[in-house]
């Protein structure tokens, strides 16, 4: 595999710095992957209510404003994981009450994902505490994934690192996405994990993607950066050909004993500018409201769907994190009038996005910024 960064540049020649970025009109559902630096922070420098209404036009243009994918996710093995995420309470590194367990049956896996789809989720995502999945953890793993998917969920793990070949064989079994997020910028990355670089990341989407399977990647804030670190994180993410096509956005969830527990809170309207920005240059990604929601009112979280989220972690313990009970969900929702999103037309957007792909891997112009 060449190794390849997918780095922003700061400026170029060719970069007009005075265009007008609140022109709701100018490429406004165009998918680009060569977002520049300081384009990125003419989106976050702009007035909020701007920013929001050009974030809210791209939305509509791309989704049906009122409608919300929702997920749940279940910790399938919990605790002493051997790497060093300064934020992650599963670290074997730090004292936390994360209580150590065992890679858990499928078949607890399945009650678990049944009583998901009974409160109404879509998706079903699975994660486990690994650097990276062990041979012999991958025959129950593949059976997690196909008797999930024999229950008519939307598939999802999150694993660590994967090989090309525990890619492909998670495709086979019927994996739909696979999440592995980018944390933090390329510029901040050390600063919060040293056991693993930015590098590994960009190899395993690479290794996710070329397996057919979809992406899921987002990252944190919150976890002590400068907003250019919040800005070169989503160019990061925005520059990935193709894009994700979910890109979680997280809040620090502070947890003591980890060495984040007393870092400052990030501004509740830099997160939602956040979303936003997210939704602007990613157009056709779900964007997710994730972890930290349990700490947002109501007030935050529907300015987050006026900006563009569209997809949620529904009414349940978020790894090691409290999330929103389900029916708090639900009258949110109908509050808002927002739906839950069906997966009734999966099969065709699935079709739709496996011939982008193929056509642009055929294509003497591909570039794939993962690789």
């Amino acid at each position: 595999m060449t190794q390849q960064t997918s780095a922003v540049s700061e400026s170029s020649s060719n970069t007009n710095v005075n265009t007008p970025v609140n022109n709701t009109n100018q490429g406004s559902s165009e998918v680009r992957h060569n977002w520049q630096a300081d384009q990125v922070k003419a989106l976050f420098d702009m007035p909020f209510n701007d920013l929001m209404f050009k974030a809210q036009v791209i939305h509509r243009e791309n989704f049906n404003p009122n409608e919300v994918q929702v997920s749940t996710l279940l910790s399938i093995k919990t605790g002493a994981c051997p790497e060093d995420c300064k934020y992650c309470s599963q670290s074997a590194r730090y004292k936390t009450d994360i209580d150590k367990e065992r890679l858990m049956e499928v078949s607890k896996v399945l009650e678990a994902a049944q009583a998901a789809k009974d409160q109404g989720s879509t998706r079903f995502c699975m994660g486990a505490g690994w650097r990276n999945p062990k041979a012999r953890d991958m025959p129950s793993v593949v059976e997690m994934v196909k008797g999930v998917k024999a229950l008519g969920l939307e598939t999802c793990m999150t694993l660590g690192m994967l090989s090309a070949e525990q890619a492909g064989e998670l495709q086979v079994a019927g994996l739909d996405y696979y999440n592995h997020n980018l944390d933090t910028s390329p510029e901040h990355y050390n600063q919060i994990i040293t056991t693993r670089t930015f590098q590994d990341r960009l190899d395993t989407l690479s290794n996710v993607r070329s397996s057919g399977m979809k992406v899921c990647s987002g990252g944190i804030v919150g976890l002590g950066e400068e907003s250019k670190d919040r800005a070169s994180l989503l160019a990061q993410l925005a520059n990935l050909s193709p894009q994700p096509e979910s890109v979680p956005i997280n809040m620090l969830v502070k947890i003591e004993g980890t060495p984040l527990s007393d870092v400052a809170d990030l501004d509740h309207f830099e997160f939602v500018r956040c979303i936003a920005v997210a939704r602007i240059m990613m157009p056709k990604s779900h964007v997710r409201l994730s972890a930290g929601r349990d700490a947002m009112n109501e007030q935050m979280q529907a300015l987050c769907f006026l900006g563009g989220a569209n997809s949620i972690f529904y009414g349940c313990k978020l790894l090691t994190t409290g999330n929103p009970e389900a029916n708090k969900d639900m009258m949110l929702f109908n509050r808002l009038g927002i739906n839950t999103e069906t997966i009734a037309s999966s099969a065709a957007d699935e079709a739709k996005i496996t011939t982008t792909v193929v056509d642009q891997k055929n294509s003497d112009l591909f570039y794939n910024a993962v690789t």
